[in-house]
Formats: structure tokens, sequence, C-alpha cells
């Protein structure tokens, strides 16, 4: 019974997100490594998550070696390493133009799916191992019936330069996140990621009524962590991204 109990307390400090093909576990840097250890495989005998296609796990970058090690008996593999990024959605900012912004209740789900899928080409962040049909369904699972209102295609002079999906975190009334930011390949260094991000987080602010904005990207996508640092955001943690297939 104590077990129970101290696994159950375990499960209320870290953060579940399930959709339709995955579950991903986050907040884990609430635990100590050792009870990390602890809960691991407890996680994995939980059906719901050992019987998932997809089970993402995120760990502060200076977890130990036994963590590690443990999540490789239970078949992960390290798959990247993400930054997380923090900024308060003050009144201050009001940026002026940007760029033309169009959700699914505008154009037709086929070309949006058909941007976002070309947005992602060249990435310099780990690929996803969902196809483009899956993480759509992913979106409608994990934001619910609005979601619609989170997927915008944004144009210049009429012509796509790229994607992004803010919303609100589920079970929460003030966090601003954005589910994917992404510019077309032959947009790219041209300073239009800083200024659609912008965009982004006064959309987030005026919009969905967010008063702080979390964001992440791995390690190695340096544009992104530079759109992020000229747009004010702050450093507030660096995970190892497990991940495993079933």
């Amino acid at each position: 019974m104590m077990k129970k109990a101290f696994s159950s307390d375990l499960m209320a400090r870290i953060k579940l997100i399930k959709g339709e093909n995955f579950v991903t576990v986050e907040n884990t840097k609430n635990l100590t490594d050792q009870e990390l250890i602890q809960l691991i495989p407890y996680l994995m005998r939980e059906s719901s998550i050992n019987t998932c296609k997809n089970v993402n796990i995120l760990v502060d970058s200076q977890c130990s070696k036994e963590v590690d090690s443990l999540l490789k008996e239970y078949e992960f593999t390290l798959h990247d390493e993400h930054v997380t990024v923090h900024k308060v959605l003050d009144e201050s900012s009001n940026m002026q133009g940007g760029f033309t912004l169009k959700n699914l209740h505008d154009l037709p789900l086929a070309e949006f799916k058909k941007v976002w899928e070309a947005s992602m080409e060249g990435s310099l962040n780990s690929p996803s191992s969902l196809n483009i049909d899956e993480q759509m369904r992913s979106v409608e699972v994990e934001l619910g019936p609005n979601y619609k209102k989170s997927c915008m295609v944004a144009y210049e002079n009429g012509t796509p330069i790229g994607v992004t999906m803010p919303h609100i975190e589920p079970g929460t009334l003030e966090e601003g996140r954005i589910f994917y930011f992404g510019i077309l390949p032959s947009e790219r260094g041209k300073g239009k990621s800083k200024l659609l991000h912008q965009q982004s987080l006064e959309i987030l602010k005026k919009d969905f009524n967010a008063s702080y904005y979390i964001g992440s990207t791995g390690h190695n996508n340096l544009p992104m962590l530079k759109t992020f640092q000229n747009n004010g955001c702050t450093v507030i943690e660096r995970n190892k991204v497990f991940k495993r297939k079933n």
C-alpha cells in the first residue's frame, strides 16, 4: 500500500501528454534521480504506456548514468536533447505588421498539411516518428475541439512561408505554447522566423489570453534558439529526449 501511494505521489509530480499514437512524460525535473529510477519501472508496467506505439521520456540533461542505463534496459534510445525557454507575455510589446495568417477555418486541411509537411523538410530538429496524418490526429487529440483555431499558415503576398500552431497548454489557463513552428526551406535565413514567432507570441497574448510562453527546440537547432533569444525568451531547462517504439 505504501509503495502504491509512493508511486501515486511521483505520478502527481510529472506530466503525461497523451496523443493518438504516443505518450510523452515531462516535468521529471521535479524528481530526484533515485525517484526517477523507481518511477520508470512503474510507468512501464502501466498498460496504457507499455502498449503505446511511441513513448517519449524527457529527463534532465545532467541525469545520472543509472537513469540512462535503466532507460536503455527498457529499450529506450536517446533521440535528441531539448532546450526549453520561458517568456512573460506582458502588454508592453505591441508589434506592427506581420504576415497574413489563415487557420483551418479559412483554408482546406489538405493545404495546411501540405505546407506543414514542407516546413519540416531539412529541419534541424530530430524527425518525428509519426507521419503527417498521425501528427494531425495528435493535434486534434491533444488540443481538443478548438484545434482548428491553432493550425495556421503564414502568407506573404499570397505565398505560404511557414506554419505556426499557438495554443493554451491543455490543463492550464494561461500557459501559451506553439505545437509546431516552422519556416519553408526557401524562406529560411531571411529573418522571417523572428517576425512570425513574435507574431505568434502576440496571438497567444491577445487571442488566447496567455500570460506566459513555454517553448522548446532541439539543441542543434541554432536558428530557432537564436529566434528565442531575439524575442526575449530565457532558457529554463535542458532535457534529454528518450524514445521507445512498441
